[in-house]
């Protein structure tokens, strides 16, 4: 039996360059706008630029991107999404390290993203503008997720039984768990590893709850 090659895909120069205007755009910038602001000359990105006099394709260097990326506050995964018929409408979340969820500063009263530290994740989907990404940092919450899973985690999507949430004490804990039962006085939470007792904390020692959405595996 024969078996047919999977095609790779090759990155064109047409979609680097649309994927650096998208990428000015973004940011309210246009092309030398977005050079002017990451430290290069104002003509890299012109279009004028991107073919030279003798009809050759002239590629942006990585470190130009990279540049460009910082410039524009984003990062290299926002990038392959906005190359090519993949990249959607470049709409990312703001991204935190699950370590430093539950430091003072980081979500406001309403368990929205606050303060610093924050970066941003490209999304797969998303209905919710609150939605913001969790990046899982040790072993912790094996088997469910491993160090550099990133959850997705929806503020605007009702939580029923049975789904995973992100849950934040008064006191600052973030905890991760599945919601077992919900009532006016408690809640009840199993942890993501099964052979761990369920955990029941009151009503008024959560600071917020949401759902998770997806998570990359």
């Amino acid at each position: 039996m024969v078996r047919q090659a999977k095609a790779q895909r090759i990155l064109s120069h047409d979609q680097i360059w649309v994927a650096l205007d998208r990428l000015a755009e973004r940011a309210g910038l246009s092309p030398s706008g977005l050079a002017k602001r990451a430290g290069l000359d104002p003509t890299t990105f012109n279009k004028s630029k991107r073919v030279t006099s003798d009809g050759r394709e002239r590629w942006p260097s990585t470190e130009s991107i990279a540049k460009a990326l910082a410039a524009a506050d984003s990062s290299i995964d926002i990038f392959a999404r906005l190359i090519g018929d993949d990249s959607g409408d470049g709409r990312s979340v703001p991204l935190l390290g699950f370590a430093l969820a539950g430091a003072s500063g980081a979500f406001d009263e309403s368990g929205f993203p606050a303060g610093k530290g924050w970066t941003e994740f490209a999304l797969p989907t998303t209905e919710d503008s609150h939605t913001f990404a969790l990046e899982i940092s040790g072993d912790a919450l094996q088997p469910a997720y491993r160090d550099g899973d990133v959850i997705l985690v929806s503020p605007g999507t009702p939580v029923r039984k049975g789904d995973r949430v992100v849950v934040k004490t008064s006191d600052g804990e973030v905890t991760v768990a599945t919601l077992k039962r919900r009532t006016a006085r408690a809640l009840d939470l199993q942890p993501l590893d099964a052979a761990q007792a369920e955990r029941t904390m009151a009503v008024s020692e959560v600071a917020w709850m949401a759902r998770i959405v997806w998570a990359s595996q």
